[in-house]
């Protein structure tokens, strides 16, 4: 039997869904991109990697739906296998540096004071720089291996998951219930993981949706310069950059797939935000 309050929270979800079909197509989509990325290696009809000299460069035809590349490599397998990369970089590089950023932001903005103070300073100082160009430098100086681009993407967002923890944080670190807990004997640590850190996730949620879409974008740049993941592993940065040389020459599919695929992802992040936004702010639900 259903209980109570997660039947309520369903019919909250179902109403904001209801009322702004963006949401939901983003949802699907997100869900739909998902299940491609688990199922990539089951139901991409070839070898991502596998050329085919002869069956270079064909237009999408019924044995190859989305075409073939320079060396014969089916697109649509090599998509779907670059789909399962690049979801897995920009949920890897969001998720640790939400995971650090949010608990550097929430302690400095419960404490204050000096320490406050000094990562707001770095903050600044790393948000001076452009970012894109901090994460070339940083993936030149360590390597263009995949771990090395998940933590360059995942410090280049650092600055913004700090900076909104820190500032929700200090918003509330005066109120009621924050004394009441400090009250009770709960250490600072206690405090901030078990009760400021839950009660930011709402506006927190929002800027993960859009930094995941951002990730990507970041993770394709770096490949699409020949800094991120290297041929001949199947990403979207990689497939368009290959492409680029034929489009002059009329071989439009090289670049259109993988360019709509990458333009559906962060689309599809982006819409998500403002849906996740009226779904988990308890404001809504009046």
């Amino acid at each position: 039997m259903t209980s109570p309050g997660r039947s309520s929270t369903l019919g909250h979800v179902a109403w904001v869904l209801r009322g702004n079909p963006l949401t939901a197509l983003a949802m699907a989509g997100t869900v739909l991109l998902i299940i491609l990325a688990i199922l990539a290696p089951w139901i991409a009809p070839y070898d991502p990697i596998a050329s085919d000299v002869p069956s270079a460069l064909q237009p999408p035809s019924a044995a190859h739906w989305f075409g073939t590349d320079q060396l014969g490599r089916d697109i649509l397998s090599r998509l779907l296998h670059g789909t399962r990369l690049d979801l897995t970089i920009a949920a890897a590089a969001v998720g640790l540096s939400f995971a650090v950023g949010a608990m550097i932001g929430s302690f400095c903005g419960f404490v204050g004071g000096r320490l406050d103070r000094w990562v707001g300073r770095f903050t600044d100082v790393l948000m001076a720089f452009p970012l894109f160009v901090l994460a070339m430098a940083m993936v030149a100086a360590l390597g263009n291996r995949l771990e090395n681009i998940i933590y360059a993407t995942a410090i280049i967002n650092l600055p913004f998951y700090i900076r909104f923890a820190r500032t929700e944080v200090a918003v509330r670190r005066n109120a009621g219930w924050v004394e009441a807990a400090q009250a009770s004997g709960n250490s600072r640590g206690r405090i901030v993981l078990f009760f400021l850190l839950p009660n930011i996730l709402p506006i927190v949620a929002v800027q993960i949706s859009l930094n995941l879409g951002w990730a990507i974008l970041n993770a394709a740049g770096l490949s699409f310069i020949g800094l991120g993941v290297q041929a001949p592993t199947p990403e979207w940065g990689i497939m368009v950059a290959e492409g680029a040389r034929f489009i002059a020459s009329g071989k439009w599919w090289l670049v259109f797939f993988p360019g709509a695929a990458l333009m559906f992802a962060v689309l599809c992040f982006n819409l998500l935000g403002d849906g996740l936004r009226d779904i988990l702010d308890p404001r809504m639900r009046t």
